[in-house]
């Protein structure tokens, strides 16, 4: 059996990579994966990353394993306050089970 984790999604614009990943850096994750990714929604239809000119209208999309659910929320929180009222941008937080989750375990072990 593996390891329940917190899963935190974030999915915004790209041109704010680098803000959200020092974000997630500075709360004390351990990781995260960024994907390149489109689709639609209440602020149109997003690039997935197609070839044009500028590529600062596609989206990315941050997925962030914890075993700590403060520090999720903590990201979650403050990257919505910093940007979501800006730039386009979602976030949510569902339970994962991490398999060979000894991969997973901190310093601290599990």
């Amino acid at each position: 059996m593996g390891k329940i984790a917190n899963k935190l999604v974030i999915i915004t614009e790209k041109i704010l990579l680098k803000k959200v990943a020092q974000i997630i850096d500075e709360a004390g994750a351990t990781g995260y994966t960024v994907l390149e990714t489109g689709g639609k929604g209440s602020r149109s239809v997003r690039s997935s990353g197609q070839p044009s000119v500028s590529d600062t209208n596609s989206n990315i999309k941050f997925e962030v394993l914890t075993d700590n659910r403060d520090i999720a929320e903590k990201i979650a929180d403050r990257v919505a306050v910093e940007f979501f009222n800006n730039y386009a941008g979602i976030s949510y937080i569902c339970e994962a089970e991490v398999l060979y989750a000894h991969t997973f375990c901190g310093p601290d072990g599990c």
